[in-house]
């Protein structure tokens, strides 16, 4: 039992150190889930942002996701790949696009209306975005017997129905290319004359790419402009220096719970140490791994959450110490420590998960960046607290630790 529990402990400190190598350095030469990859927001890598608000009054969730798509489109024609586009309130639309400077230069870029168009093999223009009524993603089979699959269903104005009419009619077995910003983004070949107002383009499109294309060709005919109400330059010299100085608030923050967990419970703080340890690369790794923009909001998320890791095992130990002034045997004490702690620690955590949700979902910009860390910190930390903490602090007892002075506690 007790190289068992040597063994375990070994294993766990060997798990920290992996884990924190792997946070810091990564697992190839591009350095991937390594902290230094994570994507940093606006606020910590400069850039600008704007804010572009509808010209009208009463905006469809349709048009306003139509409008999305075509600034999203644009930022990646122009390869601002890191940019992020997210609807605000009902009629506001934000951008931030890192490492660019000049915030009236970006918006010359992504431009305000979209201009869309239907053209012939010759280049001539057979009628314009403004004549499309909708287009959506419809799912179904074009010919009798065939299998159903994914197609955008277009659907004209009074005018825009005679202009396609005539346009099918005179380019039978001719492609009619479907232009958004001297981009095609669709080339059909016409089958037969088209005269009721109704067109379908189809393909090899999977859902996602016809609903793609289906909010492209929306863009093209928004019934409003995008009006920019709000812009800003962030310099990359300022967001560099707050990023210094959170990951030093962070690092000071991370010290000295280590060092009050190790002074005040001994033994146990050296498990809820390593568990701490595990929680930080764990959180590093994830944020990388999956993507998610930090922004300084979003470190001040990480560093609440390794207080509330913390104290979910101090609930933990508070617990175990009872039970050993009670003169339970430590085998037993650490059980009902953890069974007794338990019901706390998820009432305090799950409390917590829901406020972070609700800013999550109804927040915006950097609000989002703490929500979404402090969510992911939470879950890691009950993991770590309920999980990593109860294997090392078993592994202990069984490894020969097991008299009370050990645990911060004397049998009365």
């Amino acid at each position: 039992m007790k190289a068992k529990g040597t063994f375990t402990l070994l294993l766990t400190l060997v798990i920290a150190v992996g884990l924190s190598f792997v946070s810091y350095m990564g697992i190839d030469a591009n350095h991937s889930l390594s902290a230094r990859n994570i994507q940093q927001g606006l606020d910590l890598s400069g850039g600008v942002y704007i804010v572009y608000e509808a010209d009208k009054e009463d905006v469809t969730p349709e048009e306003m996701q139509a409008a999305v798509s075509l600034i999203q489109g644009r930022l990646d024609w122009n390869g601002w790949t890191e940019a992020e586009v997210a609807q605000e309130g009902d009629k506001r639309i934000r951008v931030d696009i890192p490492g660019v400077e000049n915030a009236e230069q970006a918006i010359q870029e992504i431009g305000q209306t979209a201009q869309l168009s239907f053209l012939d093999e010759a280049g001539a223009v057979l009628l314009t975005g403004d004549m499309v009524k909708d287009a959506s993603k419809q799912v179904g089979a074009m010919q009798d017997g065939g299998t159903a699959e994914p197609y955008v269903a277009l659907e004209f104005n009074d005018e825009g129905k005679a202009r396609f009419a005539e346009a099918t009619k005179n380019n039978i077995g001719k492609r009619i290319a479907i232009v958004m910003d001297d981009e095609i983004i669709s080339a059909p070949v016409v089958q037969a004359a088209i005269t009721d107002g109704h067109a379908s383009i189809t393909g090899q499109f999977s859902g996602e790419s016809a609903e793609e294309l289906a909010s492209l060709i929306r863009a093209g005919s928004l019934p409003f402009n995008l009006n920019v109400i709000q812009m800003q330059n962030v310099g990359a010299r300022l967001g560099a220096d707050a990023l210094q100085s959170g990951i030093i608030a962070g690092a000071i923050g991370l010290a000295l719970v280590l060092l009050f967990m190790l002074v005040v419970y001994k033994l146990l703080g050296v498990a809820a140490d390593i568990a701490l340890i595990i929680y930080v690369a764990l959180e590093l790794i994830l944020l990388n791994g999956l993507n998610i923009t930090l922004t300084l909001p979003g470190i001040a998320g990480i560093v609440l959450s390794v207080g509330m890791a913390v104290d979910a095992n101090v609930v933990i130990f508070e617990r175990l110490k009872e039970e050993l002034m009670e003169g339970k045997t430590l085998r037993l004490a650490i059980k009902n420590g953890f069974s007794r702690a338990l019901p706390a620690i998820l009432d305090g955590n799950v409390t917590t998960l829901i406020a972070a949700a609700i800013l999550f979902f109804l927040g915006s910009g950097t609000v989002k960046g703490f929500a979404t860390t402090l969510m992911m910190g939470i879950i890691i930390s009950m993991f770590t607290a309920l999980v990593v903490t109860r294997v090392i602090v078993y592994a202990m007892m069984h490894g020969g630790m097991h008299h009370p002075k050990y645990y911060g506690m004397r049998r009365k």
